[in-house]
């Protein structure tokens, strides 16, 4: 459970640096590769970016299902039955003298 709240942090941070990296009118990271005579255009680096956005948050999404599935809900099961117990085999308090559970009579009467 440990390696994948690790995995879960260390994805999270990737897909934020990711996205920080971009810049949401096609600048970014993207706008330092404008010259034409670079290996790696603006084109490739923006389809490299937004490719590795959807597969952080693909995986992001994945590793967050799979931690749910390895978390039992014993424990909290358990809390509760012991709590319902405490609260059925509670005592009520013992009524006072001149304790009356009849409606008071209406100002009329």
């Amino acid at each position: 459970m440990i390696i994948i709240s690790i995995l879960i942090f260390i994805v999270s941070l990737l897909l934020m640096g990711i996205v920080l990296i971009q810049n949401s009118k096609g600048g970014g990271l993207a706008s330092g590769f404008s010259s034409s005579n670079q290996i790696v255009g603006v084109q490739r680096t923006s389809d490299f970016l937004e490719k590795g956005t959807w597969m952080l948050a693909t995986a992001l999404l994945a590793l967050c299902i799979v931690s749910t599935a390895f978390t039992g809900t014993t424990a909290v099961e358990a809390q509760t039955s012991d709590l319902d117990g405490i609260i059925e085999n509670a005592a009520l308090p013992a009524p006072s003298a001149g304790y009356d559970d009849s409606p008071a009579p209406l100002p009329n009467e």
